[in-house]
């Protein structure tokens, strides 16, 4: 059954290309009218990156850790590919954990039991678990992009940890023309847009208003906005958005349930 709330609703949706097709096919159920527009891409590291021998030492040095933290779906998948190329039995011992339940459940579907706090999907949810308190002297691995957020690993070292990072991945801004910014953000009023992540909302900023600063973006920051944290929304007040929702997580069912009301 439609939920007319959602009804011909036109929802940008603005997932990397990989990760957004279960999201727009759940509001099609919703009766509403999804958009996708990546504002990120994910580009694995390769032999060609400057940090390739880095993360492979990592990855052969992965028994000497005793916790290794994923930060997101997309680090589990890159890093599980890593790890299995190099490990054919995981080496025992570690203590696995995940920021959010979406990358605990898909460490699990690799058949890695994984940690995740119930109170949060950031790192400041990770953080207050037991599991990180008593840990002077262990040496943990952050499986992550490049770049990305300081929080984890400043307040690991903090509490006596040694951390080293994983930098799996990078995130680039997409390039899009002229003639698909005015196709998708202008020419059609939009009704909602949902984003999971700052850096998101910075590359749309970017792309809306396009380099040579050709288009208002008033439109766009009168749209309802949601973000899955009060970090984001901060974040989003800053840059000008004034209809903000703040969903529990950044699932796609939280998105959804956010965007109902």
């Amino acid at each position: 059954m439609i939920n007319k709330t959602l009804n011909s609703l036109n929802v940008l949706v603005t997932r990397p290309q990989h990760q957004a097709e279960n999201l727009l096919q759940s509001l099609r159920a919703q009766g509403a009218e999804p958009i996708a527009f990546p504002l990120l891409n994910i580009v694995p590291i390769t032999e060609k990156d400057s940090g390739f021998h880095l993360l492979k030492q990592h990855i052969l040095d992965l028994d000497l850790f005793q916790k290794i933290i994923f930060v997101s779906p997309n680090a589990v998948h890159i890093g599980y590919d890593w790890i299995d190329q190099y490990w054919p039995q995981l080496p025992t011992g570690i203590d696995w954990l995940a920021i959010g339940k979406q990358s605990a459940a898909t460490l699990n579907n690799y058949g890695i039991d994984a940690y995740h706090s119930r109170l949060g999907y950031d790192s400041e949810a990770l953080l207050s678990s037991e599991l990180l308190q008593d840990i002077v002297d262990e040496k943990m691995l952050i499986m992550r992009g490049e770049g990305g957020r300081e929080k984890l690993a400043v307040e690991l070292r903090a509490r006596g940890a040694e951390v080293s990072y994983a930098e799996l991945y990078r995130r680039e801004r997409p390039e899009y023309s002229e003639e698909e910014i005015v196709k998708t953000l202008y020419a059609q009023p939009l009704d909602a847009i949902l984003i999971t992540s700052s850096e998101g909302l910075n590359n749309l900023m970017q792309i809306a208003s396009d380099q040579e600063k050709k288009f208002s973006t008033d439109s766009l920051l009168n749209c309802h906005l949601v973000v899955p944290s009060e970090r984001i929304k901060q974040d989003a007040e800053l840059a000008g958005f004034t209809r903000i929702t703040t969903a529990a997580g950044p699932d796609d069912q939280s998105m959804i349930n956010a965007l109902l009301q």
